[in-house]
């Protein structure tokens, strides 16, 4: 991302409402960095950014040295709802993107059964969103994107609906799933202890509008502890620097 802004219209006397301003950082392979900052800051908003799907008023977005100007299939986007489709089934919400390109019916069940294997989905994957916890929704919606083979992950507080047992175990289900596949993730989260436990790197973004304001390093050896001594500093001075972000 270089020098990335963005402004709101807000009426025809041409006010705007900024939100995001100079926001600049490069993301390297295989990285999982998170995103954290006060409440509507602008997180949402640059991940739209990033995903093409909103237009920067300024800046750009390069992936491979080519800019981004619009949706992409090499971006996946986890939302926190779970946006499944309630009358298709668990196999058919994976595999919807498959089907949307064309891929033959045969081809993309079996990779859908793969990704129901995968994701501990078994036994599930004739089931309706209405049948499924919280937590396997969100395996489902988590499938359904990276079935898709993007280059980068794209996440917006993916686990900030479920509860505090659900949230960490699909934390460590998500880290492992990680480690194996070696993907790109950029994880939005108000939870700086997901955010720590996670991360190679987290980026602090100030009050809107947005600006990074300091990037942590979290050199933990994995797998973590969440209550070590190495979190609980990185985590003391990440809470620190949100206090004096607080919206006014």
């Amino acid at each position: 991302m270089i020098n990335v802004c963005k402004t709101f219209s807000l009426d025809r006397e041409k006010h705007g409402l900024e939100v995001l301003v100079d926001i600049s950082c490069r993301i390297e392979e295989g990285e999982f960095v998170s995103l954290v900052g006060p409440s509507g800051c602008g997180k949402t908003t640059l991940l739209k950014i990033i995903a093409g799907l909103e237009r920067a008023t300024r800046g750009r977005v390069l992936l491979d040295g080519f800019e981004i100007a619009s949706q992409t299939d090499k971006v996946g986007l986890v939302f926190q709802e779970y946006a499944l489709f309630p009358w298709r089934t668990t196999l058919q919400n994976i595999v919807i993107g498959l089907e949307i390109m064309g891929v033959n019916k045969k081809e993309r069940l079996a990779a859908g059964m793969e990704y129901v294997n995968m994701f501990g989905l078994k036994g599930f994957e004739n089931r309706y969103p209405c049948e499924l916890s919280g937590g396997m929704q969100q395996r489902v919606a988590i499938a359904r994107t990276l079935i898709m083979g993007p280059k980068v992950v794209l996440m917006d507080e993916p686990f900030g609906s479920l509860d505090s047992q659900t949230r960490n175990d699909l934390q460590e289900f998500l880290l492992d799933l990680w480690q194996k596949r070696q993907d790109t993730v950029l994880f939005v989260t108000h939870n700086v202890d997901e955010a720590v436990f996670l991360s190679d790197e987290i980026l602090v973004l100030s009050k809107r509008p947005a600006r990074i304001i300091t990037r942590f390093q979290v050199d933990c050896p994995r797998p973590r502890d969440r209550t070590s001594v190495e979190c609980n500093i990185i985590r003391r001075e990440i809470l620190s620097t949100l206090r004096g972000e607080r919206v006014d």
